[in-house]
């Protein structure tokens, strides 16, 4: 168990790192096959895919955050938790993980609706970190 001292000091930092990223919401049909172009990283509980944002679409300090559930994971119902999970958790680690003019996608999968919540951000925060790095490494080629 934490410190009760330490407590109140993770949550003020956690709270003016997740100010310095604003999240936009992805609307557009043709920005989400934009996302699908770059780079994904699936786990059991929900897939990331990521790619740059448009030069003239993002401002500096916005990540810019799709959500999508298919049928396949079952009723409107359903559906509409698992986006609600996916919701929370972009707001809890994109903002803090997440770079600036960045598109990112959230695919719910099955283990989104059973998985704990704590998992599921653990999972998220990893996938965001091996897209960054496929995407990195995809620059990098470019670069030389």
């Amino acid at each position: 168990m934490a410190e009760k001292g330490s407590q109140p000091e993770v949550i003020a930092r956690r709270g003016a790192e997740a100010r310095a990223l604003n999240l936009e919401t992805l609307k557009n049909r043709a920005d989400f096959l934009r996302v699908r172009k770059g780079r994904r990283h699936g786990l059991f509980a929900l897939a990331v895919e990521a790619c740059r944002s448009p030069d003239s679409v993002a401002p500096s300090a916005t990540v810019r955050v799709g959500f999508t559930a298919t049928r396949q994971l079952g009723g409107a119902v359903d559906r509409n938790r698992a986006k609600r999970r996916l919701r929370a958790l972009a707001q809890r680690v994109l903002t803090l993980r997440g770079r600036a003019g960045h598109d990112y996608v959230l695919i719910a999968r099955a283990g989104t609706l059973s998985r704990r919540f704590s998992e599921l951000e653990d999972d998220l925060s990893a996938a965001v970190m091996a897209v960054h790095r496929a995407l990195d490494r995809d620059r990098s080629n470019v670069a030389q």
